[in-house]
């Protein structure tokens, strides 16, 4: 039986209007963020949290997280002791957090109100929360897994080129693997004109090891899923490395095409027919 595909789309949508949200979650998004900072003005901060709980309420198809406001804020502090009880969210996405300490103490909160399967999702936004990508990491069993905050990361970096902050992503893949979580998706491409763009960067992140994007407009979906989705040629190859290992049995060889095949191998093949099976 094959595995269940992992999500490959994370789409953003304002917490301040139902109206987007609801149409974000017909969009075909594998997961539904719904944002209560960035894209939140100040004074719509309270509605939004309270629109937020009305629909975490009802029962969604969509897997559905909230991006709560920074941890140290009296609206973070609000966003949590709201969102926290509800039985709705399948994932909160903790931003700016710089220390494992700030994890813990939302883990705990949510345990103290019935909810201790909760994932979090720390957000690595600043030099110091890269520096402690890995022990953010392990934190807490309830984190589901790390994403970067590239906008305000380039602001703190100082970084002109996009290329600037490969060392950070790749400091983050290799923080999450090391940690036994998934591999992260990258942050959003924000010009949701550039398609072309969006297509070079993902390619630039599944090679770096990154699984997936998240996205702030639903024509982004399209090709961030193609860019990591494997081909058909992929597939075709990880299939003659599963049946070749079936036929063999454990140990290394050698296939007709001169293809080195042992275990390291395998995990990927299986990686890769994972992604190909359908929703």
């Amino acid at each position: 039986m094959s595995a269940a595909r992992p999500p490959l789309t994370w789409l953003y949508a304002p917490g301040d209007r139902p109206a987007v949200v609801a149409k974000a979650l017909r969009a075909g998004a594998d997961v539904v963020i719904v944002d209560l900072e960035d894209a939140v003005a100040p004074e719509r901060k309270e509605y939004a949290r309270d629109a937020t709980a009305e629909l975490l309420a009802q029962r969604q198809a969509v897997p559905l997280h909230v991006r709560v406001n920074a941890l140290s804020s009296p609206e973070g502090v609000a966003d949590l002791k709201t969102l926290l009880p509800c039985d709705g969210p399948s994932g909160v996405r903790l931003p700016k957090v710089v220390s494992p300490r700030e994890v813990v103490r939302v883990a705990r909160q949510a345990a103290a109100l019935g909810r201790a399967g909760l994932r979090l999702y720390p957000l690595l936004e600043s030099a110091l929360g890269i520096e402690e990508a890995f022990r953010i990491a392990r934190a807490d069993p309830s984190v589901g897994g790390l994403a970067l905050g590239e906008a305000d990361l380039r602001a703190d970096l100082g970084v002109r080129v996009d290329a600037g902050l490969d060392w950070c992503r790749s400091r983050v893949v290799v923080a999450a693997r090391a940690a036994g979580l998934a591999p992260p998706a990258q942050s959003v491409h924000p010009d949701v004109r550039d398609l072309d763009g969006l297509a070079a960067g993902c390619a630039r992140g599944r090679a770096l090891g990154f699984l997936g994007r998240a996205a702030i407009h639903p024509r982004q979906l399209p090709v961030i899923e193609r860019a990591y989705l494997p081909t058909a040629r992929e597939v075709e190859e990880a299939e003659e490395v599963v049946e070749a290992a079936r036929r063999s049995g454990p140990g290394a060889q050698a296939l007709p095409d001169g293809r080195f095949v042992d275990a390291a191998v395998l995990t990927a093949a299986h990686r890769t027919l994972a992604l190909a099976t359908p929703r």
